[in-house]
């Protein structure tokens, strides 16, 4: 008894914290006389955020769902890896290299849960890239598929250039691009920082670069040996700025100028901090999703995943009497706990990851069916409901193991964690892998633990007139079947 107390406060606590993580924000308003006692009521309940203090730590979480791409709207880009100039064996060491530096891009660029993989298919490594709720396309293209590759170069030969008498450390001088360059030692591998600012005299906007200890070491030996020549800045083998170096600079600082507007230069600034890819990437496919589609979509699989749980409900309430009773309150437990899972992680939820929860509602019950059967069966056998009840649970338990086992591995096989590239790589397969895992780990609990807790806590058993009653429709059996 003392046990079956403990699960009962397990499933209570559970349940109850599930709900209110799961409550979505619900506005309360109430203006009223009654009588003489004038009541105004003006709050908010749901969506709450965890915002505590515990031991010292400070932990705080945004608990609320986030949308999809397909949900939300947003860009998808495809960008595909050229790896010809690369060893095969390195293959997966270079895409995965070029994942991170495009993850970080996107954290610069300050999208909210965007969505980033590799897929490979035979010989081609792409990396899929979706922004949700992001509408410029043109200038995340721009970002995410230039390569960015920062070198500075050394002039090979001498042009007449104009010698100042005195003034800055750096001076712009006219570009010929036919000149020859010669790559030096200092590239964006040692940049620290980049940031825009503005020129002072005419209010331009400029890229300043800061190196590492390192870098900067490598940049005042470079300009010392180059003063009197141009020292140029390329960008992935294009020219930025070739400007005259006056004097050895110290201090590892630079100013990059090109006649660049605003975006071009935070743009810059976020390719450079960012780092370059390792390898080159071409955008093969691009894609504008509205939030239009997102919403009538959202809809619709509300709508789905309310009729999927009322018509489970209505068959367990037919076919199982008042078991089925306990079976739709586990059910509702289950919802309240899979959503405050999918809130809390938290999971990115796109139309194939509501297509994972819906099936997974259906399969929430499966581990009930196969306990009322049993129950059925050891009733026909002659036991009493206490004795079916507990040989139930117990012989329903190996059934129930072996299919949900056999589920988590398909589960495992599309989410593919290790990446293998003989398996799907597709986010939309592994979203829907993902709310289907969630799904059969928490109706495990839900058909196991909560429905045995309800049935043990609450069946009633004894001599009471609904228990005869009971006891004699979950007994019956005949020509026309049982209707437990």
């Amino acid at each position: 008894m003392k046990r079956q107390n403990f699960w009962l406060f397990v499933t209570f606590f559970v349940t109850i914290t599930s709900i209110l993580i799961a409550l979505p924000r619900i506005d309360i308003k109430f203006d009223k006389q009654i009588g003489p006692w004038p009541i105004k009521i003006d709050t908010t309940i749901g969506d709450y955020d965890i915002d505590m203090n515990l031991l010292g730590i400070k932990f705080q979480r945004d608990l609320r769902f986030l949308p999809g791409l397909d949900l939300q709207g947003g860009i998808q880009a495809v960008l595909e890896a050229d790896l010809s100039d690369i060893s095969p064996d390195l293959y997966s060491d270079a895409i995965g290299s070029a994942k991170q530096v495009v993850e970080r891009r996107v954290n610069y660029l300050g999208v909210v849960e965007p969505n980033i993989y590799t897929s490979v298919n035979g010989d081609s490594y792409r990396i899929i890239v979706e922004l949700p709720g992001v509408t410029d396309t043109q200038e995340v293209l721009n970002i995410l598929g230039q390569t960015a590759q920062l070198d500075f170069r050394e002039e090979t030969e001498v042009t007449p250039t104009p010698t100042p008498e005195d003034g800055a450390e750096v001076t712009p001088a006219p570009v010929d691009i036919n000149d020859g360059w010669t790559k030096t030692e200092l590239t964006g591998k040692y940049l620290q920082r980049a940031q825009v600012v503005f020129d002072q005299s005419n209010g331009l906007p400029l890229v300043q670069i800061t190196f590492d200890s390192e870098g900067a070491q490598l940049f005042e030996d470079i300009t010392s040996r180059n003063v009197g020549k141009r020292l140029a800045i390329f960008l992935d083998e294009d020219i930025l700025t070739a400007p005259t170096v006056q004097q050895a600079i110290s201090g590892g600082q630079a100013t990059i100028s090109g006649q660049f507007t605003t975006d071009e230069a935070n743009n810059l600034a976020v390719q450079l901090n960012a780092g370059a890819l390792p390898v080159p990437v071409t955008v093969v496919q691009q894609k504008n999703i509205g939030p239009t589609l997102g919403q009538e979509t959202i809809n619709k699989s509300i709508f789905a995943g309310l009729v999927g749980l009322l018509l489970v409900a209505v068959f367990m309430l037919i076919n199982y009497r008042v078991f089925g009773i306990f079976s739709i309150v586990g059910l509702g437990i289950y919802g309240a706990v899979t959503m405050a899972i999918y809130k809390y992680i938290p999971v990115t939820l796109t139309l194939s990851g509501i297509a994972g929860f819906i099936l997974s509602i259906g399969m929430a019950v499966d581990a009930n069916i196969l306990i009322f059967e049993r129950i059925r069966e050891e009733l026909r056998s002659g036991k009493d409901i206490d004795a079916a009840i507990k040989v139930g649970f117990t012989r329903a338990w190996d059934s129930i193991r072996d299919a949900n086992t056999a589920t988590l591995i398909t589960v495992f096989v599309l989410f593919n964690p290790m990446n293998w590239s003989f398996l799907v790589t597709s986010g939309t397969v592994r979203g829907f892998a993902l709310t289907l895992g969630i799904g059969v780990l928490v109706s495990l609990f839900t058909g196991v633990v909560v429905t045995r807790v309800l049935i043990y806590q609450f069946y009633p058993r004894g001599d009471g007139l609904l228990a005869r009653i009971v006891g004699r429709v979950m007994s019956h059996h005949g020509d026309g079947g049982e209707n437990v």
